[in-house]
């Protein structure tokens, strides 16, 4: 089992969710949350003052898979969330962790079966 989280543009949340649904992957979790990486910001106009905007706001999905459907996932989250052909800076990144188990509370079932 592999617990995947992928941060992604609010804007590419539904071609995510959509791709996903593509390869039968149902069930994830949801979190806006806010981080810099290379693009270190930006700079806004408010009533005429300029800022700078330190935190991006972006989408953070986390998905607990089975081994089988790693890489059908993987391709989905890259999929739906590569802005234009090429992709560009800002559109995210995926981190995949071992999960050592996972448990659903209403039955008490254990591992793979769970998810």
């Amino acid at each position: 089992m592999k617990l995947i989280i992928a941060i992604i543009q609010p804007s590419r949340l539904e071609a995510v969710k959509t791709a996903l649904a593509d390869v039968e992957v149902f069930r994830l979790t949801v979190m806006d949350v806010q981080g810099f990486g290379r693009q270190r910001g930006h700079s806004e106009v408010y009533r005429g003052h300029e800022f700078t905007v330190n935190l991006v706001r972006k989408v953070q999905l986390m998905i607990a898979v089975n081994d089988n459907f790693l890489q059908p996932t993987i391709d989905a989250i890259i999929q739906g969330g590569r802005t234009g052909a090429a992709g560009e800076v800002g559109d995210g990144k995926i981190f995949v962790l071992p999960l050592e188990d996972c448990i659903r509370i209403r039955t008490g079932e254990r591992g793979g079966e769970a998810i």
